[in-house]
C-alpha cells in the first residue's frame, strides 16, 4: 500500500508547502538509474520507495554502511547520498541536498507520482517534429557520443545512441548549441537548449 506523500498540502495549488517538506514521507515509486561507489564502475539501480530526503535502492551491488554514493536517477537527476541501512534486497540512503534542491526534488516527485493518475505530460514549450540524421553530442567530461536525432523543436531535441547516454541534468553541446539533459529512457535521451550559453572552447 502506498504511504502518504507528505503531511498537509496547499488546497489551491496541490503542491507541498515548504514548511511540511521536512516531514516528507517515502512513497512507493520505481525510478531507474545508475549509482557510483567512489571511483568504481557504475551500477544499475531501481528504487522501491523514495522521498526528497532519501530512498531505498534495490540492487545486487551493496555498498557499506555510511559509505557515500552518487545516484543518477533517470527522471530526477544527480543526487549525492550516504548509505544508512543495508539489507539483502539493497540499501537505504539519505540524500545530501540544499534546501533549494530539496524543494525542487519534492516538486518533481510530486509530479511523477501524479503523472499516471492524472494523465500528465511533460511541458515542452514548443511542438517537436520527427527528424532523422546523425549527430555528435559532446559530453561534460569532454568525450563524444554518436547519436541519431529522433525529433527536434525550437527549444530542444531528442536522440538515440548505441553508447551510454548522459545523465539527467548533465550539460552537453550539440553543434554550436548548449543543452541540458532533461530525460533519459533506456538508450534515448532528450535535451533542452540553454539560451545564452556558448560551447566550451576546444583544447
Amino acid at each position: 500500500m502506498t504511504r502518504p506523500l507528505a503531511h498537509p498540502q496547499d488546497a489551491e495549488s496541490g503542491r507541498l508547502s515548504r514548511r511540511d517538506r521536512r516531514g516528507f514521507k517515502r512513497v512507493e515509486l520505481k525510478l531507474t538509474g545508475r549509482f557510483l561507489i567512489g571511483d568504481s564502475e557504475d551500477h544499475v539501480l531501481s528504487t522501491a520507495d523514495i522521498s526528497c530526503d532519501g530512498a531505498f535502492i534495490v540492487s545486487s551491488e551493496r555498498p557499506g554502511l555510511d559509505q557515500q554514493v552518487v545516484c543518477y536517477f533517470d527522471e530526477v537527476g544527480r543526487v549525492v547520498a550516504n548509505v544508512v541501512r543495508v539489507s539483502p534486497e539493497g540499501f537505504a540512503v539519505r540524500f545530501h541536498t540544499s534546501p533549494h534542491k530539496r524543494d525542487k526534488l519534492a516538486d518533481r516527485l510530486t509530479w511523477l507520482i501524479n503523472r499516471d493518475k492524472l494523465g500528465l505530460e511533460e511541458e515542452r514549450g514548443e511542438t517537436r517534429y520527427r527528424a532523422s540524421g546523425e549527430a555528435i553530442v559532446n559530453l561534460a567530461d569532454g568525450s563524444q557520443l554518436k547519436c541519431s536525432v529522433t525529433d527536434i523543436s525550437l527549444t530542444g531535441a531528442a536522440f538515440e545512441t548505441t553508447g551510454k547516454p548522459p545523465f539527467v541534468g548533465e550539460r552537453v553541446t550539440v553543434g554550436n548549441l548548449v543543452g541540458e539533459v532533461v530525460r533519459v529512457t533506456g538508450d534515448k535521451f532528450a535535451v533542452r537548449y540553454v539560451h545564452g550559453q556558448k560551447p566550451a572552447a576546444s583544447n
